[in-house]
């Protein structure tokens, strides 16, 4: 009796290895499925692209193909929380750093989470407050460069020049919103409390309880709980003595006989600021003089452009060092680096500071040296620069006396975790790929400035930063975490040089 003949599917070519052999499949058969292949045809199941009486249903390329079973939903909720519960990358924080990072991220295809308040830090400054920043060093940034500060600007209608025109603080937290919003859209704005080590990674506890494994974790908090108030200042009651930090609204204590210590950028702006806003305003200083500015001549002669070439963080030879021989920094003596941390780009006022500060009145060469309370107000005590005391009282004592990173007022890690962390001079040490001294731990913004130099104190240094460290965790972000950093000699070399 005549073989019955039916009408062939179309044929399609099995490509790649039989399941149970190493021989290449490359085939035409009659079925969409690899049926035909050396491992069947071996045993006669499939001969020549035609399929035959005898199948062998025991080899898998021969097995008919199933339907995986339905899950209940409720096993679809467990496996969606079990995703939503690990990421590759935990980010803390969501100021420049922290967003530019988790920009350069999605851009390379890794899992990560990002939590914070976005531009938490910067919506604290005083109201009225100015960069010191030109423009053209104010962004954040994404590999594409699509919304630079300039560009969002123009959009809106704002004032905006490279140079020259300083930017307002309320026009650059806009825009970091906006940014936030175009390109990190998947920030959660959930804080983390806690962070400890489990098992290969991190375990994060959030703010509402929730918890996440991470492989890795970058803490890009900036400024947050830094602000240092020294010892002789300390230790009276939240409301007569307070940190610059706490003045968000320079009107809060409009009528209010307020003393400013400082003599800084802090220090200059918020008196200026509070004076303006109808507050009776004294700045005290050890200084002889006020730090400011001196304003840039526009366009730029050719003298000033060959004397003091303009960079991102200033206009000098030595900026231009520190703002592109970052990685050469990095490896010079800590003794260096911190000399160079601490002496250049000192706590001055922006040149447009200069006329607002004049009606305040400033006592100079007086240096602090403790204070109490006198009745309802405070008594500051002073030394002049011939050892003679002095005293002044005041209704509220404002000391803005800037910030210090701390590996200790990180408190959101766990004890066991900031004991583990390499430090110089309390600020964490890192590698050239900004890892911390705990393997898959990792810094970057102002605490990194005394691994990296100055450049980190300032937005832009999230340009340097981003990119470098979005590239090491893409190429290594699938490893285990607690492999040994890829530069772990020069990270033993900081250690080693630690004061």
């Amino acid at each position: 009796m005549p073989t019955r003949r039916t009408s062939r599917p179309p044929s399609s070519t099995c490509r790649g290895m039989c399941p149970t052999s190493s021989t290449p499949i490359a085939r035409r058969c009659r079925r969409s499925r690899p049926t035909g292949c050396s491992g069947c045809s071996g045993s006669g199941a499939c001969s020549g692209g035609r399929a035959t009486a005898r199948r062998l249903p025991s080899h898998p390329c021969c097995r008919p193909r199933r339907r995986p079973p339905a899950r209940s939903p409720s096993e679809e909720s467990v496996q969606e929380q079990t995703m939503a519960d690990h990421t590759d990358v935990a980010i803390l924080g969501a100021g420049p750093n922290g967003l530019s990072l988790a920009a350069h991220l999605a851009a390379s295809g890794v899992s990560f989470r990002i939590f914070g308040r976005p531009m938490e830090s910067w919506l604290g400054m005083p109201r009225g407050m100015l960069l010191k920043s030109e423009g053209f060093a104010s962004s954040l940034y994404d590999p594409r460069g699509a919304l630079p500060l300039g560009k969002y600007c123009r959009e809106r209608g704002l004032g905006y020049a490279d140079i020259g025109l300083p930017v307002p603080n309320a026009t650059f937290c806009e825009y970091g919103l906006a940014f936030q919003r175009r390109l990190v859209p998947t920030l959660d704005q959930r804080l983390v409390s806690e962070v400890r080590r489990s098992g290969a990674g991190f375990r994060l506890t959030l703010e509402d309880g929730a918890t996440l494994q991470a492989n890795r974790v970058v803490v890009a908090t900036g400024i947050t709980n830094f602000a240092w108030l020294p010892p002789n200042l300390s230790g009276l009651p939240a409301d007569k003595v307070t940190h610059s930090a706490a003045h968000a609204d320079p009107g809060r204590l409009r009528g209010v006989d307020v003393v400013v210590v400082g003599g800084g950028s802090s220090a200059i702006d918020l008196s200026a600021l509070m004076h303006e806003a109808g507050a009776k305003v004294r700045l005290v200083t050890r200084r002889a003089e006020l730090p400011l500015h001196t304003r840039m001549r526009l366009p730029r002669p050719l003298s000033d452009r060959l004397r003091e070439p303009l960079s991102a963080i200033g206009p000098s030879w030595r900026s231009c060092f520190f703002t592109r021989c970052a990685p050469i920094l990095h490896r010079l003596p800590a003794a260096r680096r911190l000399k160079w941390v601490k002496t250049q780009f000192g706590p001055s006022a922006g040149w447009f500071m200069a006329d607002r500060i004049k009606p305040v009145p400033v006592l100079y060469r007086q240096s602090p040296v403790g204070a109490e309370l006198a009745g309802d107000k405070v008594r500051l005590a002073v030394a002049g620069a011939d050892g003679q005391r002095s005293t002044i009282d005041c209704e509220h004592l404002i000391v803005a006396t800037g910030y210090r990173p701390d590996v200790a007022r990180m408190t959101f890690l766990d004890r066991e975790l900031r004991q583990a962390i390499a430090t110089l001079e309390d600020a964490p040490i890192v590698s050239l790929r900004f890892e911390s001294s705990v393997p898959g731990l990792y810094f970057v913004g102002p605490p990194t400035a005394n691994s990296f130099g100055p450049l980190m104190r300032f937005a832009v240094g999230a340009r340097f930063a981003a990119p470098r460290l979005a590239r090491h965790l893409a190429a290594t972000v699938r490893q285990p975490a607690g492999q040994p950093a890829t530069d772990e000699a020069l990270l033993a070399d900081q250690v080693g040089a630690r004061a």
